[in-house]
């Protein structure tokens, strides 16, 4: 496509305009119009391919599960919140942490009951460390960092259980079959996780940095702040839950359901799918439906429970509808995401990407141009899952023509999407984590970027280093 270079207007408005005003709405609308123009240049044109892009991004199965997970969520978080179940886990589990060092322990100790997806880690522990971290005088851009470190860098080296294995193992099934390469496609998987030195190098790095000790008192104020404009906002509904009387089962019980139901429910999806064994089970079933089939069952289950402790009724659908509402900002957020990686893809973006290489490239830069590119890609888009759909037929492309290795290829691939998820103020995992924490999004991205540099810089010179001495 002769004009696919206008695919970065798009992503260069949704940047640019979120840097200047600190806010990344305006930018995401914009960058959504101009894109759409492109697309379809008349008057009214414009305007109707938007609304286009928004239907469709509404009309994905896929889309529509996670929209509803986070509403759901959300919701129950509400509820867990007025019946007292929030307050009375963080005054007991309060008591028990002295330090900083021993909240941000708490989140990694966290990472072996909510590692199956990442918007479902941050759910689960978000409202938790947000009652706790005022005590201990940890900053939101701290905790939240910590959260998210722990999360997307361990779920993604995960060879089971979670929502990401089935979507990357299909991905190079597909590169597979294209080149008709005489492998497996689990096991170029497998042989890919030691390769993605981007997550193996922040998991060291976010190790390190959150638990170095700090005052974090200039972020503080700023932050108190900023909390302030929030409570007149929200003034009545935060003297109510301040009345709350502490109940520490009314979190534990809906957490336990929903732990149990969603390893219970992945097993029996997966085995509905074909699998003979626990392992398979876990690799093939739709984590995504499970998700939101699990928070569902445990709403219906949680609700009842209430009941019959006595909460009033009015008060638990009140706070279950603003729990839910509190995410609609992230949630039109991620529409808006979704709907640009259309439009972006429309006007041939990953045309350009592919058409911007040479097959002069010597075969041990391979996977070190692939995580330069795929990371630059999945920070413009800010999705994981778009970068590794985009990259990777290009990535087993040139690995077959240039006689490199797939594996290293492919766990490059893996990286570089890891990179813009992490990092992007357009993230998933970002735009949920600085919601519920209540930070300005771009700040918070901006703060994040500063250090998962260094991982990306550490990551480059290893496939260079790798690239060199293994190929």
């Amino acid at each position: 496509m002769e004009q696919a270079w206008m695919s970065l207007i798009p992503f260069i408005i949704v940047i640019g305009l979120s840097i200047w005003l600190k806010k990344i709405l305006p930018g995401l609308v914009l960058g959504l119009l101009v894109g759409a123009f492109l697309v379809n240049f008349r008057i009214l044109g414009g305007s109707q391919q938007s609304v286009e892009y928004i239907v469709s991004t509404l009309s994905n199965a896929d889309n529509i599960k996670i929209i509803g997970f986070l509403y759901l969520f959300g919701g129950l978080i509400g509820m867990m919140r007025i019946s007292g179940g929030i307050k009375g886990f963080s005054e007991w589990i309060g008591e028990r942490i002295e330090s900083q060092r021993g909240l941000l322990g708490l989140i990694w100790l966290t990472l072996p009951f909510t590692f199956m997806m990442p918007m479902f880690r941050i759910m689960m522990i978000g409202p938790v460390m947000k009652s706790l971290m005022e005590k201990m005088k940890l900053s939101k851009q701290k905790v939240g960092f910590t959260m998210d470190i722990s999360t997307g860098s361990v779920i993604v080296l995960l060879p089971v259980a979670t929502a990401f294995v089935g979507f990357m193992i299909s991905l190079i099934s597909g590169g597979i079959q294209k080149y008709n390469l005489d492998l497996d496609p689990y096991q170029v998987f497998l042989l890919s996780i030691p390769f993605n030195f981007y997550a193996i190098a922040m998991l060291i790095i976010g190790l390190i940095w959150t638990f170095k000790s700090s005052s974090e008192k200039d972020k503080k104020k700023k932050e108190d702040k900023g909390k302030e404009k929030q409570d007149l906002h929200r003034k009545g509904i935060k003297k109510e839950l301040s009345m709350v009387k502490a109940q520490p089962w009314n979190l534990i019980v809906p957490l336990f359901l929903i732990l149990v139901l969603t390893l219970y429910l992945l097993w029996e999806d997966g085995i509905s799918n074909g699998a003979n064994t626990v392992f398979e089970a876990f690799s093939q079933a739709d984590a995504t439906f499970v998700m939101l089939l699990a928070i569902f069952i445990t709403l219906i289950i949680t609700f009842v429970f209430y009941v019959i402790r006595r909460q009033p009724l009015d008060e638990l659908i009140f706070h279950f509808f603003d729990g839910g509402n509190q995410l609609m900002q992230a949630i039109i957020l991620l529409v808006l995401v979704w709907s640009l990686s259309l439009v972006a893809e429309d006007l041939g973006f990953s045309k350009f990407i592919s058409s911007t290489l040479g097959s002069f490239l010597p075969d041990f830069t391979i996977p070190a141009i692939i995580f330069a590119i795929g990371a630059t890609v999945s920070y413009f888009i800010g999705s994981s899952f778009g970068t590794w759909g985009l990259i990777m037929p290009l990535g087993i492309a040139l690995a077959v023509s240039a006689d490199a290795s797939v594996a290293m290829t492919v766990g490059a691939v893996f990286a570089s999407g890891s990179f813009g998820a992490m990092t992007s103020p357009l993230g998933d995992t970002t735009i949920t984590t600085a919601s519920i924490l209540e930070m300005p999004l771009v700040e918070y991205a901006r703060y994040k970027l500063k250090i998962c540099a260094i991982g990306a810089g550490i990551s480059i010179a290893g496939y260079l280093a790798a690239g060199f001495f293994l190929m």
